[in-house]
């Protein structure tokens, strides 16, 4: 998991961006990104309510349920087969990885 404005390195393999809007400031180009799976994203309802003072373990809680929903199973199955297969770096654009969607997607892979 890196941030987005941090420059790709070799070993990145699959570079993945897990936020729901695109990063401020950051081209296509100079992301590198590989893949940018929307349906893994939290839902916009429950990322500003995040943004508005929403605790981190009910956020996560919200956004596990939320990654249930049928595409975004589908897209986290997806990418526990890249997993597999070979690197993969989530990115975002968030200051705090620490509590954030890239978080919670990285322990769900790591389980």
């Amino acid at each position: 998991m890196r941030r987005i404005y941090d420059p790709p390195e070799p070993d990145d393999g699959l570079r993945v961006l897990v936020d729901r809007l695109w990063p401020r400031g950051v081209s296509k180009e100079e992301a590198r990104l590989d893949e940018w799976p929307k349906a893994l994203t939290p839902s916009t309802e429950l990322r500003r309510w995040y943004h508005h003072g929403g605790s981190f373990d009910e956020f996560r809680r919200r956004y596990e349920q939320e990654l249930t929903a049928p595409e975004a199973a589908a897209a986290l199955d997806g990418l526990r087969k890249s997993v597999k297969e070979g690197p993969v770096t989530l990115l975002t654009a968030t200051k705090h990885t620490e509590s954030s969607q890239a978080e919670v997607l990285l322990e769900l892979l790591q389980r």
